[in-house]
């Protein structure tokens, strides 16, 4: 099939914009908690009317401030509820929201601040602060810094309290749907980053069909999302305003590190996340297995929860002693695993990255259904998706309903939609490109099957082409390989090459487990251990894994494990975990040119 759409479930209107949503709220349910703020030995819910007047409160400093209809103020901040309040209060005054990483450096936040015309930012810590103080000379249009950690939304509400509520009211209507909401800075795996403009329709579009299309997950008063994911990042984003919409109950974590922590005291009914996160839990829960002596009891669990979700897919369904043992493991096993992600809940959407087929039916198996989608910064996040009753592992699923795809000559897939941002801010060019004949134009390489389901299959300009001519899609074998506990990240080689190799690097938190497993010496690193032919051995089987998934020709042939990480501040890896290659090929070139050294 080479193009499929569904009918719009989600009408969006046309006068209004997203701050529509949180008065809606407030009238319709103003005692339903639609936030939770992180609060001593817990959290404290905020209600639909709470959090309007706390919105309101917090647009009126910043219009106090200057801040006028149509002018860019800039967040820098982890994931908080002060995030989600400054968003809403940004468009109450009738401005548009910047994102800025957290993890910025201060070359970074001068050129989106700059390049956006930003008049005020508003940052998390007095590290951010210092980091735009740091080039603040180099934008004359900076007018405000405002820092949460300095009591900065106090700080804006005391400076608006003279604001009437009428000079909000107009500042709110200001905006129609065909207005910026945001302008979302890609991560830059190749030159700088490009602003994605996204309008009020875009949110509005997307978010409304895909609530629409998963009304079962978003139950008002009932279901509860958590958000860890970063703000800044447009699927983070759509998180927000998806939550906004439906309304359901919205938390957010700032700090990961203690994730399984924070589900277990949220219990989130929803959980919306990339596919790292729901590979690590798995890993975690087999190493822990595995340390307690029951690795063997895990591993066929496993084993039964796959067979389970494949069974359940096909006509003929599960065998009565597959049912059986099913049954026996999710007493066992599977109601703990369930338990580390809340407890609750019995859905998740992974995107950002391919989740995998074994990953997918297993968590299907052990009754936590993780349905995959797909999308980009342009594409206001998910562009198509699994739906709840109809989904296909394997697949990024349908289309976002509303809008089209369409499978190019070559292969790229193309889209059509209300969704799709509006161009690239102050770049005519890269804007003309990428929107080509009407149609966004991915750089993904994709297929549709006979009922519209879609498969990524590589990236257009990573395509690898050996010197035997054979092109290679490097997404496919990396995200086996990846897949395994020990290894953090993989990058394939082999444009130009005899055959096919691959930079890997090892994940420290299992590396020291696995040492101690293997009566490594204590403290070993991936430095001491790269050359140790265990260790290698190990390695080896998650690249046999990953060759399994393609042909001879495009199997990893030879690969080398690295001393160090691919890390953000080495600019290996965008704050979205996408790996930068001509960086990470130019930094490692004396390593690619180990593997094909005879």
């Amino acid at each position: 099939m080479r193009e499929f759409s569904l009918p719009a479930l989600y009408e969006v209107p046309t006068d209004g914009n997203l701050t529509d949503l949180i008065r809606r709220n407030a009238t319709q349910h103003p005692e339903v908690a639609v936030m939770a703020r992180k609060a001593a030995g817990g959290w404290a819910d905020v209600t639909a009317a709470r959090f309007l007047a706390e919105v309101r409160a917090a647009a009126k400093g910043l219009i106090a401030a200057g801040v006028r209809p149509g002018d860019r103020v800039a967040l820098m901040s982890r994931t908080r509820y002060e995030w989600v309040l400054l968003d809403f209060a940004i468009w109450s005054a009738g401005g548009v929201t910047v994102p800025v990483y957290e993890t910025s450096s201060p070359e970074q936040v001068q050129w989106i601040l700059g390049d956006s015309g930003a008049v005020a930012v508003v940052v998390e810590s007095g590290a951010h602060a210092a980091a735009v103080e740091s080039v603040r000379d180099a934008l004359p249009a900076l007018r405000h810094v405002w820092r949460i950690e300095d009591d900065g939304i106090a700080r804006l509400t005391a400076a608006g309290a003279e604001i009437p509520d009428t000079t909000v009211d107009e500042h709110s209507a200001s905006a129609k749907a065909d207005d910026p909401a945001t302008i979302v800075y890609t991560s830059g795996t190749t030159g700088r980053p490009k602003g994605c403009v996204l309008t009020h329709r875009a949110f509005f579009a997307e978010c409304g069909n895909l609530v629409e299309r998963l009304k079962p997950l978003f139950r008002t008063g009932d279901s509860s999302v958590l958000l860890f994911l970063p703000a800044a990042h447009v699927f983070g984003r759509m998180v927000e305003v998806a939550a906004v919409m439906a309304p359901i109950k919205l938390g957010c974590v700032p700090d990961v590190s203690n994730l399984t922590d924070e589900l277990a005291s949220f219990r989130p009914t929803l959980i919306l996340g990339v596919p790292r996160v729901f590979e690590k839990v798995y890993n975690a829960a087999r190493a822990k297995a595995q340390a307690d002596g029951k690795g063997r009891i895990f591993d066929r669990a496993a084993a039964t929860a796959i067979d389970y979700s494949r069974a359940i897919g096909t006509e003929k369904g599960a065998s009565f002693g597959l049912r059986l043992r099913h049954k026996v493991f999710d007493r066992l096993v599977y109601g703990k695993l369930r338990a580390v992600l809340g407890g609750r809940g019995e859905f998740a959407v992974s995107g950002g990255a391919p989740l995998g087929e074994r990953l997918g039916h297993f968590y299907r198996g052990i009754g936590f259904t993780v349905l995959e989608g797909y999308g980009l910064t342009e594409t206001c996040a998910a562009t198509a998706f699994n739906p709840w009753d109809r989904q296909k592992i394997g697949t990024v699923g349908q289309p976002l309903p509303g809008s089209v795809v369409r499978i190019a000559d070559d292969g790229e897939v193309l889209l059509h939609g209300e969704h799709i941002f509006t161009g690239y801010w102050n770049n005519e060019a890269a804007t003309a490109d990428a929107l080509a004949d009407g149609w966004f134009h991915t750089g993904d390489i994709g297929t549709l099957d006979e009922d519209g389901y879609l498969s990524i299959t590589g990236r257009k300009k990573e395509i690898l082409v050996t010197a035997g001519g054979k092109n290679v899609a490097p997404a496919v074998i990396e995200d086996r390989i990846r897949a395994h506990a020990l290894v953090a990240e993989c990058m394939v080689v082999g444009d130009g090459r005899p055959f096919v190799g691959a930079l890997i690097t090892i994940d420290e938190e299992f590396l020291a487990r696995w040492a101690a497993d293997h009566g490594k010496p204590a403290g070993s690193t991936a430095a001491s251990l790269r050359e140790d032919a265990d260790l290698l051995a190990e390695v080896q089987r998650a690249v046999d894994a990953g060759n399994a998934a393609v042909s001879k020709a495009e199997s990893v042939r030879k690969f080398r494990v690295l001393s160090s990480q691919f890390t953000e501040e080495a600019g290996h890896i965008t704050p979205s975990l996408k790996l930068k290659r001509n960086v990470v090929a130019k930094d490692f070139a004396d390593e690619i040119e180990s593997i094909y050294r005879s």
